[in-house]
């Protein structure tokens, strides 16, 4: 017995020895990281990791590999390398890796940024691209972006401290008000609660250390009494999907009793006879939620991203002060709002610029290679993970002059209506955010109506770490900067426009 079991287990890894072989004869991989047996180099990176992948870009160049619990996963370092693939061969490069925990556990497999490239997925997008790109989406969101925009500086003023805070109000305001018809206020239950469970998806998504059935998926063949992890990822689905479904609910209220605001959602449950709105209650959670992830975190990160900039370079802050004084009026005589946007593109590079200068996602969400292919001598298998190394393309020297600098000069050029063009924070290929439009013009008014009411300067005494600025505690700021007031009429503007705000139900 002892000899047999002995025999093969020699035969089961000379099996796999052979197996090896082959595979690293068919196949080539750029510029592979050194790790650990098994593991690779999860244990090696960190989170947040643009500086460590900024690293290593700078030591191996366009592309290298990491071995991430067996599983090959490619950094793309420069704009070249992720045109070619993600973007001229985004039919084969738009899949997503398998995360049983993140997507089938947490998420129900229905939230779509996890899903695999399938005929889900892509229904999916159909329905969020109608919401966010149809024929009346720019006059649905103006609307709110105007009157939120107003409230943001309103709150800045009476607690400058607490920017943040202001700024994820203003965020989910905007897309709460167009999917559910609503506004969030300032402790606002659904808005807490979007804040905490964000926070807990990003550390699952980019932490390698934190789910370890979607680093060794292996794990999930295991009998669910021995799976460890799968009750929180449980607990934490039901509650979300308890918490959206209450205000799912309360808006079908509305609805039966005629006091619903106009809103996508009511379209979608009015409209269910569309062939793309076919689609479960699950999935219809999901689709508004989806949304609201989206809209939440990129404003609220770029407008935080933005006033680090202002602080710690200021030139370009007085620059824009003075294009929206001559829009505007150097006397407080009213606030921006989207109608000026035609007039103003240096205020629409200030907000590619802040795209570009700390991107919101460090590195992107991997995208999976569906067949074999091949590239520059390199040979990669179906399964191969790909991600855009955002954070090591923004501070690349060959991709962006004095890249550190917040310079919204750069983008003073013909694509500068083009939200997605001259970075990379949208994504790319057929991934990229279907939301980028409103997403753009969200920072922009809020950055319009921050820079024409408020002098932003660095606090001498706790200077900005540029490199440190992501709001990962939300019970306090990532930085101290001083906002302030331009003067009192700027101050008087903000309190009656504000009043007119709070006072505004959609």
């Amino acid at each position: 017995m002892g000899l047999s079991l002995a025999v093969l287990c020699t035969l089961w890894i000379l099996q796999l020895f052979v197996s090896k072989i082959r595979y690293d004869r068919k196949y080539k991989f750029p510029n592979v990281v050194p790790g650990w047996p098994v593991i690779g180099n999860t244990l090696d990176v960190p989170y947040p990791a643009g500086m460590y992948t900024t690293g290593l870009a700078k030591k191996y160049g366009e592309m290298f590999t990491l071995n991430i619990g067996g599983r090959k996963l490619v950094y793309l370092n420069s704009s070249r390398t992720v045109k070619d693939l993600l973007e001229k061969r985004s039919g084969i490069y738009s899949s997503r890796p398998h995360r049983p925990m993140l997507n089938e556990i947490m998420s129900g497999g229905a939230r779509m940024v996890f899903m695999g490239y399938t005929e889900k997925w892509r229904n999916q997008r159909k329905i969020m691209h109608s919401i966010l790109n149809g024929r009346q989406a720019d006059t649905k969101f103006v609307q709110f972006q105007n009157l939120e925009a107003k409230q943001l500086v309103y709150e800045m003023l009476k607690d400058p401290e607490d920017y943040p805070k202001a700024s994820q109000r203003f965020a989910n305001s905007v897309i709460l008000g167009v999917i559910f018809g609503r506004r969030a206020r300032n402790n606002d239950e659904l808005l807490n609660f979007i804040m905490g469970y964000t926070s807990v998806l990003g550390d699952f998504q980019f932490n390698p250390l934190k789910s370890p059935a979607d680093v060794f998926t292996w794990l999930a063949k295991l009998p669910k009494a021995f799976q460890w992890w799968r009750p929180f990822g449980e607990q934490f689905f039901k509650t979300h999907v308890e918490m959206f479904q209450k205000e799912y609910n309360i808006l079908l209220d509305k609805i039966a009793k005629g006091t619903a605001k106009p809103c996508f959602a009511v379209d979608v449950l009015q409209g269910a006879s569309r062939k793309e709105f076919e689609i479960s209650e699950i999935e219809k959670i999901y689709v508004w939620t989806t949304l609201v992830e989206a809209g939440s975190d990129t404003s609220r990160v770029s407008i935080i991203q933005m006033l680090a900039g202002a602080a710690c370079y200021p030139q370009w802050a007085k620059k824009a002060r003075a294009l929206l004084d001559e829009v505007c009026g150097a006397s407080a005589e009213r606030l921006p709002s989207l109608s000026d946007k035609s007039n103003l593109p240096y205020v629409t590079a200030v907000v590619k610029e802040t795209l570009r200068w700390r991107p919101f996602l460090q590195s992107g969400v991997p995208h999976v290679l569906t067949q074999d292919d091949e590239y520059e001598g390199y040979k990669f298998p179906a399964g191969t993970e790909f991600s855009w190394n955002a954070y090591s393309i923004a501070l690349d020297e060959r991709e962006y002059f004095d890249p550190t600098r917040f310079d919204p000069e750069r983008f003073m050029n013909e694509d500068i209506d083009k939200w997605a063009h001259g970075h990379w924070s949208f994504g790319a290929g057929r991934r990229i955010c279907p939301g980028l439009n409103v997403g753009g013009l969200n920072v922009w008014i809020a950055v319009a109506c921050i820079l024409y009411c408020f002098d932003i300067a660095e606090d001498p005494d706790y200077p900005i770490d540029t490199f440190n600025t992501i709001w990962e505690d939300p019970t306090k700021p990532p930085f101290k900067v001083k906002i302030t007031p331009r003067s009192q009429a700027h101050v008087e503007l903000m309190e009656r426009e504000g009043a007119i705000a709070l006072a505004a139900d959609y």
